[in-house]
């Protein structure tokens, strides 16, 4: 008779996808929503975000986006922002590495805030950086995704195999 052999135990490893919002993200649904645009980015962007408290997505956020925040003028705006950060399961404080990586995309022609975003994104091993903002959307960076939310719905959610 021939003896079974015992069953390897296997683990399956989950990567799940690594999400920075920016500011302008984050404030995208107090813009004009009867522009079209603005109305779509709006609703994928609370979709994400559903997906995030979900735990479908990781959020991952950096000191640049506590420092956008503190500055906003509108308080309620700052309350429900600040609300996100206690759903991050990944946070960076300014490192030097942050600095001169941000440096470099600054000689790209980023704006030194979106350097610092994209920077701290990197940092954080993120997967996407999900934003509106049409300068950082038409530069490529290499080792992360720069999206709108309806473009990384399209990728994510609509394309998934």
């Amino acid at each position: 008779m021939r003896e079974l052999l015992p069953r390897a135990n296997i683990c399956y490893i989950s990567i799940m996808i690594r999400l920075y919002l920016d500011n302008c993200c984050f404030n995208r649904p107090f813009d004009d929503q009867l522009q079209l645009k603005i109305k779509l980015e709006t609703d994928s962007k609370l979709f994400i975000q559903q997906e995030l408290l979900a735990g479908k997505y990781e959020l991952a956020w950096s000191y640049v986006l506590d420092y956008e925040i503190e500055i906003n003028p509108f308080e309620e705006r700052k309350e429900r922002f600040k609300q996100w950060k206690n759903i991050a399961k990944y946070f960076c404080a300014e490192e030097e590495i942050i600095l001169l990586e941000a440096e470099k995309l600054a000689a790209m022609k980023f704006k030194i805030i979106d350097a610092l975003h994209i920077s701290a994104a990197k940092f954080l091993h993120c997967d996407y950086i999900i934003t509106t903002d049409r300068k950082m959307l038409n530069k490529e960076v290499p080792g992360i995704l720069i999206v709108n939310p309806i473009d990384f719905l399209q990728r994510e959610v609509f394309y998934e195999d």
